[in-house]
Formats: C-alpha cells, structure tokens, sequence
C-alpha cells in the first residue's frame, strides 16, 4: 500500500554508500522514517539537497507494516522551492536549529493537520521574511509549544518553571544557564514576544542566544529526554553578539 502526502524534512543519516535513512513530519502520518535509495550518488546531481532541513517534499510512500518503523519512498520532489532559506546563512542556520529542535520534540506517527499547517506556514513566511528575521526562531518556538500542549501565556509562566527546575542536567549543552535574577530580566522580553512580537526590541545576540537557551530549558522540562541540541551553539556564533 502506498500514500500520496506532503512532507518536511526533519533530518537525515547516511546509509551505505548512497543512501540515506531521512525522518519526515508527513501531513498524512506525523513522524516517518524511509530509507532513500541512491540519492547520493554523483548522478543525478542535487537530490541529496532534496533532504536539508526543512524542505518541503510531496511524497509517495510505502506504508509500514504493522509494528515497522522504517519503509521507502517510491516519489519524491520539491513541493515549493524556496528563495532564500537555503542560500542565506542566517536562516539556513536557524533552519538547522528549528529543525533539530522539532525532530527531538515532535514525535507523534499520527496525523495533525494543525501543527503540520503551522509547521508548513511558518516555515514558508521565514523564506520569504526580509525584516525581523533574528526572533524567528525565538517566536517559533513559542507557538511550537502550544501544539505540543505546553504553551505559555505570559513570561512569567516560562521563567517561574525554569528557575524552580534549576541548572540544566549534564549533557543538555545549556552549561548552568542564566542566574536567576537574570532570568527574570528575561520574562519581559517573552511578555513581548507573546503580546506584541513585532514591537519586541532585543537589544543583541547574547541576549537572544540566552533567551533561547531559556525556551530549550523550557522544553527539556516538558518533553521526555529531549536531550541536548547541538546546533544552539552554530546558531549562536550567527547571530553574533
């Protein structure tokens, strides 16, 4: 049995010598993984770039067997190309982040037509955003986690959770975090960001890498052995200080 359904590339391990095993959030199906035959090799040239993150694909897929985890695609392309995302390094690097991000917290094999809409539409207005593009990520993950179903109101509700849990675990890559009396410096800037996000003024990088080291903290908390994200540090050296 096969299934017709659009897709976003969350990330990809190379298998053998040309092939790949990628995880996809489907429209049809939630979380997948295929195994991609050949998309490595020299010929035909690009269709590795068919598997960055974030890409938007229309699929034809192998249903699993019932209990399998793992089936082929039989059709893939490029559903909407985008115009700068994967070309500018800013956004190519928030992409990176936004995706590792959704691929340790979005785990569900089942269909959700509103966070795959959300996922869809927010990921196409940052292609083609020109201003205002350095709290994407920040604003993204604030809306990310009203699907999930930890959304938060107000600053406070971030900030009240972070500081009660204390110093990130080993391995979270977040180090012993922000002091308290510094986090509280912090819920107006989320107040902002969840009111009235494009009057929201951060005053520059550092800050933004710590407001995001905050949200990942956030949620480590309510997602089960999230574990580290690596690229926070790469996006970190973009956004500069």
């Amino acid at each position: 049995m096969q299934i017709k359904t659009r897709g976003i590339v969350l990330s990809f391990l190379k298998y053998r010598e040309t092939s790949i095993i990628a995880r996809v959030y489907t429209e049809q199906r939630g979380v997948q993984s295929y195994l991609v035959n050949g998309v490595r090799k020299a010929k035909p040239p690009g269709r590795i770039a068919l598997f960055q993150p974030l890409t938007l694909l229309e699929l034809v897929a192998y249903v699993p067997r019932q209990g399998g985890s793992l089936t082929r695609l039989s059709e893939f392309r490029c559903a909407e190309p985008y115009r700068s995302l994967p070309y500018d390094m800013r956004k190519s690097s928030v992409a990176l982040f936004l995706s590792e991000v959704l691929g340790k917290s979005v785990r569900e094999e089942e269909e959700n037509p509103a966070l795959f809409r959300f996922l869809h539409d927010s990921i196409l207005a940052f292609d083609e955003q020109t201003v205002g593009t350095e709290n994407f990520a920040l604003l993204f993950l604030l809306h990310l986690a009203n699907y999930l179903g930890f959304g938060a109101e107000t600053g406070g509700e971030i900030i009240d959770q972070v500081a009660l849990a204390g110093p990130a675990p080993v391995g979270s890559g977040l180090g012993n975090g922000p002091a308290t009396l510094r986090l509280r410096e912090f819920e107006q800037y989320f107040d902002e960001l969840l009111r009235a996000p494009a009057g929201t003024a951060i005053p520059n990088g550092t800050v933004r890498r710590e407001l995001l080291a905050v949200l990942i903290r956030y949620y480590q908390l309510h997602v089960e052995n999230m574990g580290e994200i690596k690229s926070l540090d790469i996006l970190s050296e973009v956004l500069g200080g």
